[in-house]
């Protein structure tokens, strides 16, 4: 069912809007919202009654990487359909253009990492084909070719995020010798990080560059020291790469952005350190936001590996109050495609257990209700601001996405904060064949969600699994450089 021949009405709802909670009745036409209002709804084709449960806009999860374990449109029809369940509906896939490619590369070579001009093509392809929601494409950097063809991608193609593993610029030689994963990399300096900087800096609003902040040479330094010791336990992975390791390259590289120009964004927000590091140096004119992961609201350094590391009970806490007190911008789920079993991943020895874990996308939105609205931590405008207005404005999509407004895509989520709902194998949605949170109860649940005015997903009340619609109808979102540049004293404002 195309976008642009339909007509839904939403009735019934309590619509979650920038300006306050609306009840009423939605009409969506050619996958935009056409109307709002009060009192007896117009007709349309199809009607979705909201039986007064909150909604929210569709969810956009900034951070997802696809292609690492099979090839990318496997992994982008599969997994896809898993974030569409959840209720999001625009995924930013932030990509290695080795993942990204028709033919899964099982071992890459230093000559695969070829400029991205090349392959945003094949991109939008298999997006327009496969994917269940709308999606937009963060170019992972690895080479000074790849910087220097960034405004070429912005302007052909409306790639104006970019992104930068800062933990793996040593290179595939070193970190094959520490990281199951270090094959996959091509290493890079700080000369193509500036590069990059002055080019997205270039593009104006809304460029940005996305950095994820571990120093590597100094946590493999702390564990050797574990590794003397004896620790295999999983809390030795947050103590070999403490707060100071992710705070210490937010102010080395909010430094470099403030001098370029260039909007920063850090991926993993983790610790109080490194959100003191964020206020600095927004205080000294970078142009600087946050986004933190749910794993890290709800999961603690005993759960497993990830890079960022979980942290403690007591870290999670303090988590939970800066998003709220708005200190952290927004949400991204970091899901993974993953495709081996939990037997093949945990080798009961942190070092060699492979370090992320599957499924992360399916409880981004369960874990903000349950954990965050339904005990008190958040409230549902909370929740808006972070996975859906924040993250808009942050990466170019405000207000076509992120919001709920006469004019605004018409993707929306019906939410039911009373459902419970515990993760078991067959109810999870991802291709990957285990969850880290099974056995784990939810209070707040996606109830039906909607992709351009069409139904793309419910769950029915009293089925543990979802329904979808006949096909995939997402679509490659673009945007536009504008050349204008942010105001250093941007920030994304309230909900």
């Amino acid at each position: 069912m195309a976008r642009d021949d339909h007509e839904l009405v939403l009735t019934n709802g309590r619509f979650v809007t920038p300006t306050g909670v609306f009840e009423g009745w939605l009409l969506a036409a050619q996958g935009v919202i056409q109307a709002m209002g009060k009192g007896p709804p117009p007709t349309a084709e199809t009607e979705v009654e909201a039986n007064g449960r909150f909604v929210l806009p569709g969810l956009v999860d900034p951070e997802a990487h696809l292609g690492v374990t099979r090839s990318f449109a496997e992994d982008v029809a599969a997994e896809s359909k898993a974030a569409v369940a959840s209720g999001v509906t625009t995924w930013g896939l932030q990509q290695v253009v080795v993942n990204t490619m028709p033919t899964y590369l099982r071992e890459p070579k230093k000559s695969d990492h070829v400029p991205w001009s090349g392959q945003v093509p094949h991109f939008i392809e298999t997006i327009e084909k496969h994917s269940w929601v709308d999606a937009y494409l963060t170019a992972v950097l690895m080479t000074d070719e790849q910087a220097e063809e960034i405004p070429q991608l912005a302007d052909e193609h409306g790639v104006t995020s970019y992104k930068m593993y800062m933990h793996l610029r040593p290179g595939p030689e070193k970190l094959s010798r520490r990281w199951y994963a270090g094959h996959r990399t091509h290493g890079f300096d700080d000369g193509t990080v500036y590069r990059a900087m002055e080019q997205i800096a270039s593009l104006g609003y809304p460029g940005i560059l996305s950095v994820h902040c571990e120093n590597w040479e100094i946590a493999w330094m702390l564990e050797d020291r574990l590794r003397a010791q004896g620790r295999t336990d999983m809390r030795a992975w947050n103590e070999k790469s403490p707060a100071f390791v992710e705070a210490g390259h937010v102010r080395t590289y909010s430094y470099y952005a403030r001098i370029s120009g260039c909007p920063l964004h850090i991926q993993h927000v983790t610790t109080p350190e490194t959100v003191t590091e964020i206020e600095r140096a927004r205080s000294e004119g970078t142009v600087v936001v946050g986004q933190t992961g749910p794993h890290y609201l709800i999961l603690d350094h005993d759960q497993w590996k990830i890079n960022v590391p979980l942290r403690s009970p007591e870290t999670i806490e303090w988590l939970w109050s800066a998003v709220a007190e708005r200190r952290i911008d927004s949400i991204g789920s970091d899901h993974i495609g993953q495709t081996k079993t939990r037997e093949e991943m945990d080798k009961q020895n942190v070092w060699e257990t492979l370090s992320g874990f599957p499924s992360r996308v399916e409880v981004m939105l369960p874990a903000l209700l349950s954990a965050g609205v339904s005990e008190g931590r958040l409230t549902i405008e909370d929740v808006v601001r972070i996975t859906a207005e924040n993250p808009a404005r942050i990466w170019g999509l405000y207000p076509t996405k992120g919001c709920i407004a006469v004019g605004s895509d018409a993707d929306l989520v019906v939410v039911d904060l009373d459902r419970q709902m515990t993760i078991q194998k067959d109810n999870v949605q991802s291709a990957a064949p285990w969850s880290l949170y099974e056995g784990m109860s939810f209070r707040g649940w996606p109830s039906t969600i909607i992709l351009g005015g069409v139904v793309a997903c419910h769950w029915p009340d009293s089925a543990g699994t979802p329904t979808y619609a006949e096909h995939p109808t997402g679509g490659y979102v673009r945007r536009t450089p504008t050349r204008r540049p942010y105001r250093s004293d941007w920030r994304a404002p309230r909900v």
